[in-house]
C-alpha cells in the first residue's frame, strides 16, 4: 500500500520524529509512505494537491487549510489522516482574538473531513474529540529510537563544572530568554560551576549564567546531548504549552541524561519525580534541585539510567509503528512493523 505525507519540509522536525521516524519498522512492501512539502504560496500548494495520486491515501500533518484546499485534497484523498503534535488550533496570547477563532473554525472543518486523526497526546486528543466522533480520534505520542544516543550514564562524569542543556528552536529560545531570563541567571549565581549548552541555531546571553553554544545539525544533536549532564526544559502552564508532545525530554531521557523540568502537560507524565528527574515550579526548587545533581554523580546516573528505560519501554519508535501504519491505512488486522504487535500498541 502506498501512501503520501503532506508535511512542512521533510526534514522538519515534526516529519522526522512523527513520519520519518516510524518507516523503518514499517516493511515497504505493506506500506510505502511518499513525504512531499505542502508549503509556497497559494498557487505552489494547489500544484501540490493536484498532483497527487488519485484516490490515494494521505497523511497532512499539523496544516490547518483553507476550504478549497481542503476541497482539492479531499477529492484526491480516498482516505485522508490528519497528524497534529501542538495546539495548532491555538494561537499564542499575543495573537487576535479574531485569529484565535479563524484557527478553530479552520481545525474543526478540517477535522471533520478526515477519516482519521491522530493526536500526539490526551490534551490534543480532547480537543479533536470536541468535534468529531472519539472512535476516528487516536493518540500516538512522539517517539524515538533510543538506539541512535549514545547514553551518559555509561560514564560517571565527576567534573568540577557540570554542564546543562537545552535543544530547541530558535523561535523558542527567543521566547525563553525574554521570559525566563531572571530564572536563569539566578541559577547562575546560586551554582557558579553550572554552564548551559544550548543547541539551537541561536544563541541567549545571561548575566551570570555561562552559555556554551553549539550549532544544531541532526548529525550531531545525539552526541552532544549525551556529552551534558542535565537536561531541562521549562514551560508555562497554559494551553498552548499542555498541547506540545514533550520532545525534549525524550531526547534528553534517550541520551541518559537525569531531567529537571516543569511539571505541564506531558512533562508531568513523562519525568518520574525523584526517579528519572526532578518537576519544580519556583526558582527556588529549580536551584535546589540542579545543586542535588550537579554535586552528586551517582544521582544523576541513576536517573539518567531511569530515563532512559523510559525512554525505551514508552516511546520506542519500534512499539508504535504498526499502530501508526494501521491508523493511516485504516487496516483492523496484519503486522506492519517490528516490535509490538498491533494489539498491544493502543492507539
Amino acid at each position: 500500500m502506498r501512501a503520501v505525507a503532506l508535511v512542512a519540509a521533510p526534514a522538519d522536525v515534526c516529519c522526522r520524529y512523527r513520519v520519518r521516524a516510524f518507516l523503518p519498522s514499517i516493511a515497504p512492501e505493506t506500506l510505502s509512505v511518499d513525504v512531499r512539502a505542502l508549503h509556497g504560496g497559494l498557487l505552489d500548494r494547489w500544484r501540490c494537491l493536484r498532483s497527487l495520486p488519485a484516490h490515494g491515501l494521505v497523511l497532512l500533518q499539523r496544516r490547518l487549510l483553507s476550504w478549497i484546499e481542503l476541497r482539492i485534497l479531499r477529492v484526491r484523498a480516498r482516505r485522508l489522516v490528519f497528524d497534529f503534535d501542538d495546539a495548532v488550533y491555538h494561537p499564542s496570547a499575543s495573537r487576535r482574538r479574531s485569529l484565535a477563532m479563524h484557527r478553530h473554525a479552520r481545525f474543526r472543518m478540517l477535522l471533520r473531513q478526515c477519516d482519521a486523526i491522530i493526536a500526539g497526546n490526551d490534551f490534543l486528543a480532547a480537543a479533536a474529540r470536541r468535534y468529531v466522533d472519539p472512535a476516528r480520534v487516536h493518540v500516538i505520542p512522539t517517539c524515538i529510537d533510543p538506539s541512535l544516543y549514545p547514553a551518559a550514564y555509561t560514564d560517571l562524569r565527576r567534573r568540577a563544572d557540570v554542564q546543562l542543556v537545552w535543544i530547541g528552536s530558535s523561535s523558542t529560545m527567543r521566547w525563553l530568554l525574554q521570559n525566563r531570563a531572571p530564572l536563569f541567571d539566578a541559577i547562575g549565581r546560586a551554582l557558579p560551576a553550572v554552564r548551559l549548552k544550548v543547541i539551537c541555531d541561536a544563541f541567549p546571553r545571561f548575566e551570570h549564567l555561562p552559555v556554551l553554544p553549539v550549532e544544531w545539525s541532526e548529525a550531531a544533536e545525539a552526541r552532544e546531548l549525551a556529552a551534558a549532564d542535565i537536561g531541562v526544559s521549562w514551560m508555562p502552564d497554559g494551553d498552548w504549552s499542555r498541547g506540545k508532545c514533550g520532545l525534549k525530554l525524550l531526547q534528553y531521557m534517550a541520551a541518559g541524561l537525569p531531567v529537571v523540568a516543569s511539571p505541564v502537560g506531558v512533562q508531568a507524565e513523562m519525568v518520574e519525580d525523584g526517579q528519572s528527574g526532578f518537576l519544580v515550579r519556583t526558582p527556588t526548587e529549580w536551584i535546589h534541585a540542579i545543586r542535588r545533581l550537579a554535586g552528586d554523580a551517582e544521582l544523576r546516573h541513576r536517573l539518567g539510567h531511569r530515563g532512559r528505560q523510559i525512554a525505551e519501554e514508552r516511546y520506542n519508535v519500534r512499539d508504535w509503528a504498526s499502530a501508526f501504519a494501521r491508523i493511516l491505512t485504516g487496516r483492523p488486522d496484519g503486522e506492519f512493523a517490528v516490535g509490538k504487535s498491533l494489539n498491544s500498541c493502543a492507539p
